[in-house]
C-alpha cells in the first residue's frame, strides 16, 4: 500500500517572519504524525527570503524534538555544498538524539545561485562523478568499515536511512547503482518522472540496505471543502512560482481569486509544466487525483507538497489529503 509522508518548504510568509516558519514547521509536523504519515522532510535551500530551512540539520533536531514516533530528515541536503565527514558528524548526531528515526536525502543540485554557492565555501565539482563518490564516501563513515582511514563520531554506526533525491535521469541511476530508496522531485519538475523511475525501476541493484526498488514522489495537494477554496488556496504557490521564473523571488504571497485567470498564456503554459503533479479541488476531487497520479507512477510513497499561505488551512488541506487517500475519515 503507498504511503504517504509531508515535505516541508518552511515558507516565510508575507507579514511572517522565520521565527514564524519554525513553529509552524513543528505544528505542521506534529499534525502529520497525528493523520498516520510516515516521514516530515525538510529541504535545504540558501539566500531564500522565503525559506527558513538553510541550516537543514538544525531544523531537523527542533522537529523531531517536537514529535515523537514520525520519521524527520532531509528531502534533502545538497551534497555538493558540505564535505561527506561533516554530513555523517551532524546527521550522527541527530541519530544519537532521535534513534531510528531520522532520514537523509541527498540531492545533487546546490540548492541556490552560484553566487550563493560561491559563499557556502565549497567549489561545485562539475565532474559527474562527485556526487555518487560522496555518497560512497558518506556511506563508509555510517558503516564504520574504515575504508576512508577517518572515524567520524557522532556518526560511525549511525542508524539513518539514506535517500537519492532527484529531478531528472541522472539521480534514478545513482539511486540504482547504490540500491538506495530513491524520491523524485515531481512536485515541482515533473517533466523527467516517468522516464526517471522507469531508468530506476530497470537498473535497480540490490544492496544491503534494500532488496528492491522503493520510488518516493513529490505531490503537490491543495484541498478544502469547496472547489472554489481549493483553487485559492493554490493561488500562493502559483504566484510564488511566476515570480521564482521571472527573477522576483520572495515571502510567500497571501492567495488572490482569479489569479489564475489573470496570466498571459505563456505562464499560465509554465504552471501547467512545473505543477502537473498537482491536486486541487474537494476530497472526492482530490481522491480521484491522487489515485490516477499513483496508479501511472506505481509510486511505493508520496510526499505531499503545497504552499499554502494560511497555516489551518494547510493543516486541513493535509488532513483532507489524508482523508481522500484512505478512503474514509481521518483520525485528526
Amino acid at each position: 500500500m503507498t504511503k504517504l509522508s509531508l515535505l516541508d518548504l518552511l515558507h516565510v510568509t508575507e507579514g511572517g517572519d522565520v521565527r514564524r516558519s519554525l513553529a509552524n514547521a513543528v505544528d505542521m509536523a506534529r499534525h502529520a504524525e497525528s493523520l498516520g504519515f510516515e516521514r516530515y522532510w525538510c529541504a535545504e535551500h540558501h539566500g531564500m527570503e522565503g525559506i527558513a530551512s538553510a541550516a537543514t540539520s538544525v531544523v531537523i533536531g527542533h522537529v523531531a524534538a517536537g514529535t515523537e514516533k514520525i520519521r524527520v530528515g532531509a528531502g534533502g541536503i545538497m551534497l555538493p555544498n558540505h564535505s561527506p565527514l561533516v554530513i555523517a558528524e551532524q546527521f550522527g548526531t541527530l541519530d544519537a538524539l532521535f534513534p531510528g528515526r531520522i532520514d537523509l536525502g541527498l540531492g545533487r543540485a546546490p540548492g541556490s545561485d552560484q553566487r550563493v554557492a560561491a559563499a557556502l565555501r565549497r567549489n561545485l565539482d562539475s565532474n559527474p562523478d562527485a556526487f555518487p563518490r560522496d555518497v560512497v564516501e558518506l556511506q563508509s563513515y555510517f558503516a564504520d568499515d574504515g575504508r576512508t582511514g577517518i572515524r567520524a563520531t557522532p556518526g560511525a554506526g549511525a542508524d539513518v536511512q539514506l535517500y537519492i533525491l532527484g529531478s531528472s535521469l541522472f539521480g534514478a541511476q545513482v539511486a540504482a547503482m547504490l540500491g538506495l530508496p530513491y524520491a523524485f522531485a515531481s512536485h515541482f519538475a515533473p517533466q523527467a518522472l516517468d522516464d526517471a523511475l522507469k531508468i530506476y525501476r530497470d537498473r535497480f541493484e540490490p544492496s544491503a540496505v534494500l532488496s528492491e526498488p522503493y520510488a518516493i514522489c513529490g505531490y503537490n495537494v491543495f484541498a478544502a471543502d469547496t472547489e472554489e477554496e481549493a483553487q485559492l488556496l493554490a493561488s500562493s504557490m502559483q504566484q510564488s512560482f511566476v515570480r521564482l521564473r521571472t527573477g522576483q523571488p520572495g515571502k510567500l504571497p497571501p492567495p488572490v481569486e482569479g489569479y489564475r485567470e489573470s496570466l498571459p498564456p505563456q505562464l499560465s503554459g509554465m504552471l501547467d509544466g512545473v505543477l502537473s503533479a498537482t491536486a486541487i479541488g474537494t476530497r472526492d476531487q482530490v481522491r480521484e487525483q491522487m489515485n490516477a497520479f499513483v496508479e501511472r507512477t506505481q509510486a511505493d510513497e508520496l510526499i505531499i507538497a503545497g504552499s499554502i499561505y494560511d497555516h489551518e488551512a494547510r493543516k486541513r488541506s493535509l488532513a483532507l489529503a489524508a482523508e481522500a487517500f484512505a478512503g474514509e475519515p481521518a483520525a485528526a
